[in-house]
């Protein structure tokens, strides 16, 4: 990726499949379940204020947008139904959360078997 960030072009929000697809004007074009974007929401609550602060989320697996609000032409504030609101996905952030979708997830199934937790497979 450049040092500039892609647009966004669309942004589909698909509540019964509980994913947010997003394109971008380089081509890209991710489809981002709502839990893994809710685990890795860039809000103080989840990242924390500095490294190593940031609280593991775990029962999410059900957890849907039921909101998107613009923040001005460089993000948007999701809403998801357990209240949380306070992430604000600057498009680099779902950029970088799409791109780097499969190494992202697999490090947090594996923080959650390291902290012996588990998501249910059945959702």
């Amino acid at each position: 990726m450049s040092d500039k960030t892609p647009n966004p072009t669309e942004l589909n929000l698909h509540q019964k499949s509980k994913t947010l697809e997003i394109a971008f004007d380089d081509g890209a074009r991710f489809n981002l379940p709502c839990e893994y974007l809710r685990v890795y929401s860039p809000s103080a609550e989840v990242r924390g204020h500095g490294p190593g602060e940031g609280t593991l989320q775990v029962g999410k697996e059900d957890v849907n947008i039921v909101r998107i609000e613009p923040v001005g032409n460089y993000a948007v504030c999701l809403h998801f139904d357990d209240e949380h609101n306070t992430g604000i996905y600057a498009w680099h952030t779902l950029y970088d959360l799409g791109a780097n979708y499969e190494t992202y997830w697999r490090d947090y199934l594996e923080a959650l078997e390291k902290a012996g937790r588990n998501r249910r497979t059945d959702s």
